[in-house]
C-alpha cells in the first residue's frame, strides 16, 4: 500500500471526535476539547470475537470468580498463539496470569532485585518503568539509547556500566515504546550476552508483540538462547493489540527454575485482580482475532507513515522515527524555535494541550533522554491525525 492509497476511504475514517468523546474513555475525557493522542489506546473498538464472547458471558450470568478451567484455556491459547507466531514454545503451565503488565514488573523487580539495587531502565522508556522501582525501595538508572542508522537501539555498553553500578535488572520494551524499535534477533543476543556476563536479569514487555509491521519481526527475548531463558521474566498481553486495556488481564511466561519457584512461593499472589471477564476477552482474542487484528495493523501501517508524511510537510524542525511496531511515536520538538524559546524545563505536554488543543503526553515523563519530546499515540482515525497535526503547526507558527 503506498501513500497514495491513503486517499481511499476506510471505515475507520468516518470515526469523529464526537463520537469517541460519547464513548467515555480517559483518552477523550481527560482533557476535554483536546484531540486525545496522550494514552495507548485504540480508536477502533473491538473485535466481533470479543464482543460476542464478552456478550455472551454476560448474557449467562457468568461474573464470578475465574474458574480453573477458563484460566487453563487462556494459558494454552498464549503458548498457541506465541508457538504459532512466534516460534517460541512454551508449556501452557509456564504462562501465568496477572492483572497487567505493571504487576508483572513488580514481580519481576520483587523477585530479581535486593532493596536498595538498581532497575535498569533505557529511555525514552514507558513511564510507569521509571516510577515503579522507586515504590518498591529501588533505584533507577536511565540508560539514554543511541540512533544508529536510523533506528534507536540500547547502549549495551552503558548497560553493562549499569550493572556495574548495583544495577541487578534490565527493563527490555519489545517492540519499544515509545520509540517504535523491533528487535533483531542479533540484537537480542548481544543483550543477552551484555546481561549474562553481568550476571543480571531481564523483565521483557512484550505487550505490543502483535503490532509490527513488515518487514520487521517479534522475536520473544527468552527465545534466542538459553542464558536469555534463564535470566528472563516475559511479560504480554492482548490489551493493545485488541484494545482491552481496562479488562484488567495479562500474562507472564516463565522461562527459568527460579521465577517459578518465586511464583509459588508467593502463592500465586501476583495474580491477584485478574478479571474473569478480562480473560473470556483475551482468549477469544486470541483464539479468534486474529483477522481483526490484521485489518488494524494495515490501518496502522498506513497511519504511521501518515503522521512521517504530515510531520515533514507541516512540522520544520520535528523529527519523527517512523515506528517498525507498536502504534506510539516520538515527535522531537528541540530543533524548532519553541523549544529554543522554551527551554528544558517546559511542559511540552500542558504547552500543546493549551495552545494547540492536542493532548500528548510530555517527553520528560519518559525519561532525561525524551525531554524535548511528545508522545503521540497515532491508532485513531486519519482526519483526527491530519487535524491533530494542523493544530500543531499553527501553534508553532504563531
Amino acid at each position: 500500500m503506498s501513500l497514495a492509497d491513503l486517499a481511499a476511504p476506510h471505515p475507520y475514517d468516518a470515526i469523529t471526535e464526537a463520537d469517541l468523546r460519547r464513548a467515555g474513555s480517559v483518552k477523550w475525557t481527560r482533557f476535554p476539547d483536546t484531540i486525545g493522542t496522550f494514552i495507548a489506546e485504540m480508536d477502533f473498538g473491538v473485535a466481533p470475537a470479543i464482543s460476542d464472547a464478552v456478550g455472551d458471558a454476560l448474557r449467562a450470568g457468568f461474573t464470578g470468580y475465574l474458574p480453573v478451567p477458563t484460566a487453563r484455556a487462556l494459558q494454552q491459547a498464549v503458548a498457541d498463539w506465541y508457538a504459532d507466531r512466534y516460534g517460541w514454545t512454551v508449556p501452557s503451565a509456564d504462562v501465568r496470569l496477572v492483572a497487567d503488565v505493571i504487576a508483572a514488573y513488580e514481580f519481576a523487580i520483587t523477585t530479581y532485585t535486593q532493596p536498595g539495587a538498581a532497575v535498569i531502565v533505557p529511555t525514552p522508556a514507558y513511564m510507569p518503568f521509571l516510577d515503579v522501582p522507586l515504590r518498591h525501595g529501588r533505584r533507577v538508572i536511565e540508560v539514554p539509547s543511541l540512533e544508529v542508522d536510523g533506528r534507536w537501539v540500547m547502549d549495551l555498553t552503558a548497560v553493562a556500566s549499569a550493572f556495574a553500578d548495583g544495577g541487578e535488572l534490565l527493563v527490555l520494551c519489545n517492540p519499544h515504546n515509545p520509540l517504535g524499535t523491533v528487535a533483531t534477533r542479533e540484537e537480542l543476543l548481544a543483550i543477552a550476552e551484555t546481561v549474562s556476563a553481568a550476571g543480571g536479569r531481564v523483565f521483557s514487555d512484550e505487550i505490543h508483540a502483535p503490532l509490527v509491521y513488515e518487514p520487521a519481526r517479534h522475536i520473544p527475548y527468552a527465545s534466542v538462547s538459553d542464558g536469555a531463558a534463564a535470566h528472563t521474566l516475559t511479560a504480554t498481553s492482548a490489551s493493545k493489540a485488541w484494545n482491552l486495556a481496562g479488562f484488567k488481564c495479562a500474562q507472564l511466561i516463565l522461562s527459568n527454575a527460579e521465577t517459578r519457584d518465586a511464583w509459588d512461593a508467593d502463592g500465586g499472589w501476583a495474580g491477584h485482580g485478574t478479571a474473569t471477564i478480562g480473560v473470556i476477552a483475551q482468549l477469544a482474542a486470541y483464539t479468534g482475532g486474529a483477522e481483526w487484528l490484521a485489518e488494524v495493523i494495515e490501518y496502522l501501517d498506513g497511519n504511521r507513515r501518515l503522521l512521517a508524511e504530515l510531520v515533514a510537510e507541516h512540522l520544520p524542525g520535528v523529527r519523527v522515527t517512523v515506528p517498525e511496531g507498536t502504534y506510539i511515536a516520538l515527535l522531537d520538538f528541540r530543533g524548532t524555535r519553541l523549544w529554543s524559546e522554551l527551554g528544558a524545563d517546559a511542559d511540552l505536554g500542558a504547552w500543546f494541550r493549551e495552545n494547540a488543543a492536542v493532548s500528548m503526553t510530555d517527553g520528560a515523563l519518559c525519561g532525561q533522554a525524551a525531554i524535548g519530546c511528545t508522545r503521540f499515540v497515532f491508532a485513531t482515525p486519519r482526519p483526527l491525525i491530519g487535524e491533530a497535526v494542523r493544530r500543531i503547526a499553527a501553534a508553532l507558527s504563531s
